[in-house]
């Protein structure tokens, strides 16, 4: 059962990645608290699977389609959402995940490139749209999703690693640097997460022999992500900011 963050009802929240997995998952767990969301990604049909879902249960929800790597894109997001639901409050910059591993012998440049604009260069742009109007307003909850590859060396390739460490620090910079007025900036990274993705591609046995390397022994959900999402927005974490919180089922490496 979730928690129950009444603060939440009523805000508006924007998430990227908003399509699939973790995303559309943390997108249907903020309207539960009567938050207008924004689903923001590039997959128009599972986006509007999101938003039909939402909507058939009395929330309130919008879909946007937009590469999130495109200043423009994002720019015409926040203007749809701003138009239909109003400024925005919460920003969850999800959206990335391209942790395939690939021996760091045989990444390319592009690739690199590639990876880097995904998961970190995403973030910068999309937190660099929506973080006037909250400094302008005095108040805004951001939170970023890196991952346990960003915490410590993993079988993820390199960029991976690197853009999610890359966003922990960008976290914490800007907290430190928005702080005083009034916005909080913070950051997930998660660990294995059962995903439709990560199921698809991991075997039972595997499964098995991944959830046992953790102390909970057990997968992460969606669920767990989108909840601690929850948890970071509302007014409970009001004096929290510039923290990575590691969904990661006790498996921490500092």
């Amino acid at each position: 059962m979730s928690s129950s963050y009444s603060d939440l009802n009523g805000r508006v929240v924007l998430i990227t990645g908003g399509s699939r997995g973790i995303g559309a998952r943390t997108a249907r767990e903020f309207a539960a608290q009567g938050a207008k969301v924004t689903a923001v990604g590039r997959d128009r049909a599972a986006l509007d699977s999101v938003v039909a879902d939402i909507t058939g249960r009395g929330g309130t929800a919008i879909a946007v389609v937009a590469d999130v790597t495109d200043s423009a894109a994002l720019q015409d997001a926040r203007r749809r959402t701003e138009d239909e639901l109003g400024p925005v409050d919460v920003l969850a910059a999800f959206a990335g995940g391209q942790g395939f591993p690939v021996p760091s012998t045989e990444l390319t440049e592009e690739r690199w490139r590639q990876v880097l604009d995904s998961d970190l260069t995403s973030a910068f742009l999309t937190i660099r749209t929506f973080l006037p109007g909250m400094v302008e307003r005095g108040r805004g909850s951001i939170i970023t999703m890196s991952s346990a590859a960003g915490r410590q060396p993993s079988r993820a390739n390199l960029a991976y690693g690197v853009a999610n460490a890359g966003l922990v620090m960008l976290t914490r910079h800007l907290a430190t640097e928005v702080g005083p007025h009034g916005v909080r900036v913070n950051a997930i990274a998660p660990s294995a997460i059962a995903t439709e993705k990560v199921l698809a591609g991991m075997p039972p046995e595997t499964q098995d022999k991944v959830a046992g390397t953790h102390p909970l022994r057990r997968l992460g959900t969606p669920e767990d992500v989108a909840r601690t999402a929850l948890f970071l927005a509302s007014d409970a974490t009001s004096w929290l900011t510039g923290v990575t919180v590691d969904v990661a089922g006790g498996r921490i490496t500092n």
